[in-house]
């Protein structure tokens, strides 16, 4: 089908739009009073920083689509990239309104609790003297300020650091002269203390900006404001191919490109006249339209800092209940895992469990004389990994360790190349995917030598193999001894190390060539059984739905009758509640105090389900452009565990949001006293951890 004959339908939301309403959701918890006060300063950074990425990456995307001679139309709703930009720049100011308005709010309710952000107006004279001391002393001898002439160009503006932007007239004289003036600097703090007043800080590039007529004395300040400039980072890994380069090079000079890569969006902290708009648009190389005004700080990880201030403070009630991973009751933690695994399988479900019983496999299998090779996908690891350290020490002892490192992991590419270097030199083999397809998969194959020949021990999940992130992310993790689900691992690795794809599988779905398809398959399976006059159900727990072949078969399957729930964290293509389309869908959004991201497919009712794990969202990237792997769930007990948790998630009206026939997300009031999802599972894993028999069943 031609782009241009793509027909819009109602069930259909746009993309970039249904992202820029999950972000909604995670600014509303930084206006939600349900929240601690401390961890609602949390959620105001993260929607900046994803909002951040979103222009970097997706943003970055179409505009360069723009670009092309032939007009790009999205293939959901039909809008050209042009359109889509325009629809996302209206958004962002409306929620920048918004923002400002919960920001206010924040500030507010911290100046009780003892802290207070405060400008120059706030001053007393005495204060404002010591302020002028202390940029004297401990700022100015390290800003570097430079004014624009034919001798000194327009300075090039690092991403998402903040500058100040002065607009200067020599006394006297009425020609305009523009100066730009670095405030990110590590040499000085960000946040300073006002010493006369505990608990009362000011920002320094606020400082800097208010008192940079010091650094120009023989000049007269007509306007100034503090500018921070976000850039493209969308590049293309085949674009920059150099066969004289080997890959790690690269990716290395991919890292070096995105960082003088073009602007997509320009903030300014105070209201210029338009000229001067279009000064500093003409040198930074943007448009006017992609200038925003922000009534908050450019920058909010000062928060941060602010939160390390207030648990000094012993005012526990402005942070969440400390919560820390359990270990799982599955296992016999004093005893080795790998026996245990041989017997059943164990399925960990972080934060809520720890993902050290897996990390201690890892050492166990490097120390095992039985275990002949470790082979594993890496895609985000911790800054210090003991997944890494695990591997290292099985090379060391004379294992085959095989790890496909994926260098293409978006801003975790510096990290990854540097990881990869460490296991080569351990004597790991290293590889790196194939050519145009990201490796997403989350899997590890632990392959011993027993009298009864080669047996497997196989981990699949939904997570990244980072301490870190298991215990802020909720994910799922399966490690089983079943050995058709071992023997179809190695045949995903037997694939990846020959930089070819799995072609047929019986229990695993294993993108790109056969998940997409037998998902859909599964989906007809539900419509057969509907037309036989039986009950249908899918029930589907992902980050994202953007996959249009997928969304239409969903489509068909509630025409059928197929009752269809979906638990979708983030962009939902899908509309659900449109009659003759999509009556019979539920949508569910849990934005909360972890970051929803494991994967569950069911589909079946309980007397015949068939449910999954998996690393796959249901987006084309996932399905048809990278490798991605689920796993069956063949064990009754954990089935039914998953079923349980999905079920919960359903209810969840405290964190939970429904989707709207009009695309919009509303609270849910489904029971008398609200169900948090995640406090349940985080209260389960400690009940179960606290049972006296809990690790020797």
């Amino acid at each position: 089908m031609k782009k241009e004959e793509i027909k819009t339908v109602p069930y259909m939301m746009n993309r970039e739009l249904s992202w820029l309403k999950f972000n909604e959701r995670v600014l509303n918890e930084a206006g939600n009073p349900r929240v601690p006060l401390a961890e609602r300063l949390t959620f105001a950074s993260i929607y900046q920083s994803n909002l951040d990425e979103f222009y970097s990456v997706r943003v970055g995307t179409l505009m360069d689509q723009m670009e092309f001679s032939e007009v790009v139309r999205e293939n959901k709703t039909n809008m050209t990239s042009k359109e889509q930009v325009k629809a996302i720049l209206s958004a962002t100011r409306e929620l920048d309104q918004k923002k400002a308005v919960i920001y206010e709010q924040l500030m507010g309710e911290l100046e009780p609790k003892g802290i207070r952000l405060i400008n120059f107006n706030k001053l007393s004279a005495e204060e404002g003297k010591l302020l002028e001391t202390y940029f004297d002393h401990e700022i100015a001898p390290y800003l570097s300020a430079y004014i624009i002439n034919k001798q000194q160009p327009f300075p090039f503006l690092r991403n998402k650091d903040i500058y100040a932007a002065v607009f200067l007239s020599a006394k006297g004289g009425k020609k305009t002269k523009t100066a730009i003036i670095p405030c990110s600097n590590t040499v000085f703090k960000r946040l300073i203390d006002i010493p006369t007043r505990k608990g009362t800080f000011m920002l320094s590039e606020e400082i800097i900006l208010h008192f940079l007529p010091k650094l120009f004395k023989d000049y007269e300040v007509k306007a100034k404001s503090l500018v921070r400039v976000t850039r493209n980072a969308d590049i293309d890994t085949e674009t920059i191919y150099d066969e004289d380069l080997d890959y790690r090079e690269t990716i290395e000079k991919l890292i070096k490109q995105r960082k003088r890569m073009n602007p997509v969006r320009m903030e300014l902290s105070r209201e210029l006249d338009k000229k001067m708009v279009r000064l500093l648009c003409k040198n930074v190389g943007v448009e006017t339209d992609h200038v925003f005004l922000s009534r908050v700080p450019l920058d909010m990880s000062f928060v941060f800092t602010i939160q390390n201030y207030l648990k000094n403070t012993d005012q526990e009630e402005l942070f969440y209940q400390r919560r820390t991973p359990r270990q799982t009751s599955q296992l016999d933690d004093s005893k080795k895992i790998i026996p245990q695994i041989t017997k059943k399988d164990v399925l960990l479900s972080y934060p809520y469990e720890s993902i050290k019983p897996f990390i201690n496999m890892l050492y166990e299998a490097a120390r095992d004389e039985s275990v002949v090779s470790i082979k594993m996908t890496l895609y985000r690891l911790a800054c210090k990994s003991q997944i890494v350290d695990a591997l290292v020490e099985a090379a060391e002892k004379g294992k085959e360790v095989v790890v496909l490192v994926e260098l293409r992991a978006r801003f975790d590419e510096e990290s990854n190349i540097n990881y990869s270097r460490i296991l080569e030199e351990a004597g790991c083999r290293v590889i790196y995917g194939i050519s145009g397809y990201k490796v997403h998969s989350k899997l590890c194959l632990i392959s011993r030598k027993t009298k009864n020949g080669i047996s497997y021990i196989t981990q699949v999940g939904t997570g990244n193999y980072n301490e870190k992130t298991a215990a802020l992310y909720t994910d799922l993790s399966l490690i089983t001894a079943n050995q058709e689900i071992g023997n179809e691992a190695a045949n995903v690795f037997a694939a990846l190390m020959k930089g070819e794809f799995v072609e047929e599988t019986s229990l695993l779905l294993v993108a790109p060539k056969c998940l997409q398809n037998r998902i859909l398959d599964l989906i007809d399976e539900e419509i057969g059984h509907v037309k036989n006059g039986e009950e249908g159900y899918i029930g589907i727990k992902i980050n994202s739905l953007t996959d249009k072949m997928i969304i239409d078969k969903l489509v068909e399957a509630s025409q059928a009758g197929v009752k269809i729930e979906m638990i979708v964290r983030g962009i939902c293509c899908l509309i659900p509640g449109i009659k003759g389309y999509t009556e019979n869908v539920t949508v569910v959004s849990i934005v909360g105090r972890f970051l929803e991201h494991s994967r569950i497919y069911r589909f079946g009712t309980k007397d015949r389900e068939k449910v999954y794990i998996a690393s796959a969202d249901f987006m084309t990237r996932n399905t048809v452009r990278r490798v991605e792997v689920a796993v069956p769930i063949l064990n009754k007990d954990i089935r039914e565990r998953l079923d349980k948790m999905f079920e919960i998630m359903m209810s969840d009206d405290e964190k939970g949001k429904s989707l709207t026939d009009k695309g919009t997300y509303v609270d849910r009031e489904l029971h008398e006293v609200k169900v948090n999802s995640q406090e349940i599972f985080y209260s389960m894993a400690y009940s179960n951890a606290d049972k006296p028999d809990a690790r020797t069943k």
